[in-house]
């Protein structure tokens, strides 16, 4: 139980809901690189900056995220809400996370509808690319410190990413996590007891203190109730349609492109070839989850009432079945077998972030501004200890003068 009050302390200062929509509203504002970005920046804030969770509950929530349907990043912000303030601390965080993406995505598509064009940033995002390498390189250095503590780990975050960058895919992903896990409950099962320590109290959700605040917002829901009068019917059909695929969904945004494209303009016709593809363009030139995409569908369909649902049924139900695996993991946990497998999938963990930082920075651009921006990001992140929402603007303005 080491370590529980402080922990707790920490959660009970640092982790009210208003506290949490700001942490990671700030972080959607400035996560752009995909879902392994995202859960980069969400590391480097929650666990070294804020320290409201430790190294091996974010690992864990990163394994639950990896195996179950549904958008990785948000899910995982589902996770440490849930962790830190129960069902209303998984609500806020997993709000505050798509908000500024699909407020962006909103006015990028009405300007797309009236002008049909996009505007252009990539000068913009030459520069993100490197940074976001660091940063994901920076969150795995963090994770590996913590958790590789033998031979066999280091072993565990080898494999994971030679397997990673070799094969790729979803499978893969799977795959990794599974025979980490495989691995863990046989190579640790003696001596991984101890390293694991039962979840601190302050991971009991705590509903009481935030029942004002919930009281609060229910006139602003009761207000937007009329966004949802026009066509119920139709209304229901999108968000049920991307239900459906949000729990299909494996191994991250860029696996659910096909089967979104296949549903949205093969089968139901609801947007052209050519706006799709304009559509998933707008989420990469967003920041946040890629997968915000599904807004520009519904505002075309049904107006903002269609984008809300579009919204709702890509990220609602895989969050709640995150939500409730989570709740099951504090109890499966108690297992010696359980700690022992879990030890095994922290350092395959850190072995796929390892990966996905080669993987983006190879789609940086081949010059020496690339270079400097990343040497300076990983420098700014390791050695002072500069917060990574600072860090992507300042790369972004860089990138943007000097590209």
């Amino acid at each position: 139980m080491d370590g529980s009050p402080d922990l707790s302390r920490a959660c009970s200062s640092d982790s009210s809901l208003k506290s949490l929509f700001w942490i990671f509203f700030k972080i959607a504002c400035t996560s752009f690189g995909g879902f392994m970005a995202m859960i980069a920046v969400v590391q480097n804030v929650v666990v070294e900056r804020r320290k409201l969770l430790s190294s091996a509950d974010m690992a864990d929530g990163i394994s639950l995220a990896s195996i179950l349907p549904g958008p990785v990043a948000v899910n995982l912000v589902a996770y440490v809400g849930y962790r830190l303030r129960g069902a209303a601390g998984a609500t806020v965080s997993a709000v505050a996370i798509v908000l500024p993406s699909l407020v962006l995505i909103l006015l990028l598509s009405v300007a797309y509808f009236r002008y049909g064009q996009v505007p252009a940033v990539s000068r913009l995002f030459l520069g993100f690319i490197p940074a976001m390498t660091a940063i994901i390189l920076a969150a795995a250095w963090n994770m590996a410190r913590k958790s590789v503590a033998s031979v066999r780990e280091g072993v565990l975050v080898v494999a994971a990413a030679v397997v990673l960058l070799a094969v790729g895919g979803a499978w893969s992903t799977l795959g990794i996590v599974l025979g980490a896990g495989v691995l863990g409950s046989w190579w640790f099962r003696e001596r991984g007891g101890p390293a694991d320590p039962p979840a601190a109290p302050a991971a009991t959700p705590s509903p009481k203190p935030d029942t004002t605040r919930l009281q609060a917002v229910l006139p602003l829901v009761s207000s937007a109730a009329p966004l949802f009068s026009v066509d119920p019917g139709l209304l229901a059909k999108i968000f049920f349609t991307f239900a459906g695929m949000s729990l299909m969904l494996f191994g991250g945004a860029y696996v659910f492109i096909p089967l979104i494209q296949e549903v949205v303009v093969e089968g139901h016709g609801w947007v052209s070839q050519q706006e799709f593809i304009d559509a998933v363009a707008m989420g990469q030139v967003t920041p946040g989850p890629i997968l915000v995409s599904a807004a520009f569908v519904g505002l075309k369909i049904a107006g903002l009432a269609g984008a809300l649902a579009a919204t709702l049924g890509i990220y609602l139900p895989s969050a709640l079945v995150m939500i409730a695996s989570s709740r099951l993991l504090e109890h499966i946990k108690r297992s010696a077998a359980i700690r022992a497998a879990l030890r095994g999938v922290r350092p395959a963990v850190v072995g796929m972030i390892f990966a996905a930082g080669v993987v983006i920075g190879k789609t940086a651009a081949p010059v020496w501004v690339s270079v400097v921006i990343f040497a300076a990001a990983l420098v700014a992140l390791l050695r002072f200890r500069i917060e990574a929402v600072w860090i992507i603007p300042a790369a972004g303005g860089f990138g943007w003068w000097f590209y």
